[in-house]
Order: structure tokens, then sequence, then C-alpha cells
């Protein structure tokens, strides 16, 4: 019995001491102050805000454009035969006025050929002369008149005029009449076989030299119009609806050391569809003193226009195309505004109401409902 009672005795005092040693711990603990709880702090963002006022704004636009000539053709052949020359160099890049002759192709045949029509035509002229006195003397002047005139080397003289009907059928009988005309189209094709300059200008390309032969229609060059020249401008949708067609643009060169006059002629009335501009073409005067070439480009500058009721940001103060921020009661909050126009590096609008505070900065990582504060200086 004395050893179960020792045993009884050992588990009762363990428990007894483990007990003790957690109350003890227990008590200890709730002996101990908390510490303070630190409450959250909300971050402050600083913005540059503007009061939203509007005014009038006098906006200009400025594009650069390439210069191209009013009239660019191909020098085509209205005959077929070897290429000869004229008064002009035929080679790339030549200059030549309006007028000129630029080439001959091979006349000699079509010369001779000519005259020997114009020849025979005498003849038939001859043998019908007796005939015109005996039946219709009041006409025998007037054919006597028109063959002396006619000579082989120069263009046939204007035939008499015909009234009498009897008259009339003779000559055609006689092809007299038929033969005429047969002849004013050898002339013609014969004037054909001469190309001269249809304007002051120069050869862009030359696709065969002399000594070549050519066929009816053959490209024998290319030609550019070098006295009037136009400028193409392309602008965004939104800017070329405030250009109309006879405003004065002052055009400059890209250093701005030259300027020249221009005016606006016509607008395309379509949308370039890969860069989604409408183009400007604008006339410059020809200038001797300060010739410009074709290909050049120029910057345009179009006349200023009050654009009224409006407001101008910097353009990285909006995003998604027309949203911006607006400080109210020390947050943000996003509003759309009315985009008017876009510049360069502003943009100008209208739409919010007229004493908020609209941000005029860029602004990253932020949402709508963030605390701000207003920079110093700003209202």
């Amino acid at each position: 019995m004395r050893k179960i009672d020792r045993r009884i005795v050992i588990v009762i005092s363990v428990v007894f001491i483990l007990g003790l040693a957690y109350g003890l711990m227990r008590f200890l603990i709730a002996q101990k102050e908390e510490p303070p709880v630190r409450r959250s702090i909300e971050s402050r963002r600083y913005v540059k805000v503007d009061p939203v006022k509007y005014h009038t704004i006098a906006s200009s636009v400025s594009e650069r454009g390439r210069l191209s000539s009013i009239a660019e053709v191909d020098i085509v052949a209205e005959a077929s035969g070897k290429i000869e020359a004229g008064d002009i160099s035929l080679k790339k890049g030549a200059s030549f006025s309006k007028g000129d002759m630029l080439f001959v192709v091979y006349p000699d045949e079509a010369i001779l050929s000519l005259k020997a029509r114009k020849s025979q035509y005498q003849n038939r002229l001859a043998g019908i002369i007796p005939d015109l006195v005996i039946d219709f003397p009041e006409a025998e002047e007037s054919f006597n008149q028109f063959f002396a005139s006619i000579n082989v080397k120069k263009p046939l003289p204007p035939m008499p005029e015909i009234k009498d009907n009897k008259l009339k059928i003779f000559l055609a009988s006689r092809n007299v009449i038929s033969e005429y005309y047969n002849i004013e189209r050898d002339e013609l094709e014969l004037k054909r076989r001469t190309v001269r300059a249809p304007f002051n200008g120069t050869f862009k390309e030359v696709y065969m030299e002399l000594g070549a032969y050519t066929n009816t229609g053959g490209r024998v060059a290319r030609a550019i119009r070098t006295d009037r020249l136009e400028l193409e401008v392309p602008l965004k949708r939104s800017e070329a609806v405030w250009i109309n067609k006879g405003n004065s643009v002052t055009v400059t060169s890209e250093n701005s050391s030259l300027s020249w006059k221009g005016k606006v002629i016509r607008k395309s009335q379509f949308v370039d569809e890969n860069t989604q501009s409408q183009t400007i073409f604008i006339s410059i005067p020809y200038n001797h003193q300060q010739p410009l070439l074709a290909g050049e480009y120029l910057m345009a500058h179009f006349p200023v226009r009050p654009i009224e009721g409006v407001m101008e940001i910097p353009r990285n103060s909006v995003f998604n195309s027309n949203e911006v921020f607006v400080a109210r009661f020390g947050r943000l909050a996003k509003e759309k505004i009315n985009v008017i126009k876009v510049n360069d590096s502003t943009l100008i609008f209208n739409g919010l109401p007229e004493g908020d505070s609209v941000v005029v900065q860029q602004l990253i990582n932020v949402s709508e409902g963030t605390l701000v504060q207003v920079d110093k200086g700003q209202k």
C-alpha cells in the first residue's frame, strides 16, 4: 500500500506544479501593457492645377509640306521614226522654255510626200480652171488666186468660199474638196513630228536617246513645269477644317531664312488612308531671285484663327483622348472634356464647369479618389 500511495502523491505533485506554473504565466501576461495600435496613414499626392476659365485663344497651324509641279507629263511621239535632235539636249535635267523644239521624229520622207501631194493638187486645179471660165465665171478669179498662192513649201492657203451648190457639186466630183482636206491632214501629221515644249520646264526622266526608233505613242521623256509650283501640306482632319480656299499662307524654308507668300488653291475631298490626313494645296508665285525646286520641303504657316470660349492645357495632362483629372474637396475626380484642337504640346478644350481645378500635369499610377494637395502657388 505504501508504494501505491507514494506514486499518487508524486503524480498529484507534478500536476500541481504544472498548474501553478501555467497560472503564474497567465498572471504575468495579463500584467503586461499592450503596445499602442498605429493608425494607417493615407498617402497624399501633390498636383499642379489651373482653375477652369474660358476665353478666346488665337490658334495657328504650321506644318511641313513638299513642293511639286502643277504639271508633270509624259512627252510622247505622235509619229513613228528615228528621233532627231531639236533645240534642247534630250538629257535628264535639261531645261527648256515654252515653244522650244524638244526633238523631231524623222520628217524628211513626210516632207517630200507632202510636197508631191501639193504638186498633184496644183495639177488638179489647173485642169478644172478652164471649165470654171465657161460654167462658173464668177468663181474664176478666186480660184485663180487660190491656185497662184499654193506653195509646196508652205501650208495650204484657205480655199475660196463656195456658195453655189452647183459649183460645190462640180468641185466634189473632181475631188478638189476632199483632196484639200487630205493635204491639211498630212500637214497636221507633219507638224506632229516636231515636238515642242508645252511649258517652261525640265526633263525629269528620258526614256529614249537621239537616234533611237520610236513607234507612234512611244514615251520619249517625262517633263515637269518649273515656273509654277504648289506646296502639298498634309494636315490632321481636325486642323484642316479651319483652312479655307483663298486663305493667305506664309511659307518659309526649313531654317526660316527665306519666306514666300502663298494662297490656298484647293483642299482634297478625301483623307489619306495611311496617314489619315487631308491635303492642302498652296500656290506659290515664281520668284527668279528666290527660285524654288520641285521636291523641296517647306514650312507652311496658316492664318491665326480666334477660338472663343476655350481653355488651353498641356497635352500630357489628358488621357484616354478626352479625359482629365480635376481636384475637388482634396481628392481626384475624372471628367470628360470636349477637345477643340490639338497642338504640338498643348490642347484646346471646353466642357468643364468654370471654377473647377483641372490638373495640368501628367499623373502616373493614380486613381479616382486619390487624396491630393495643390502645389503652392496654384489655386
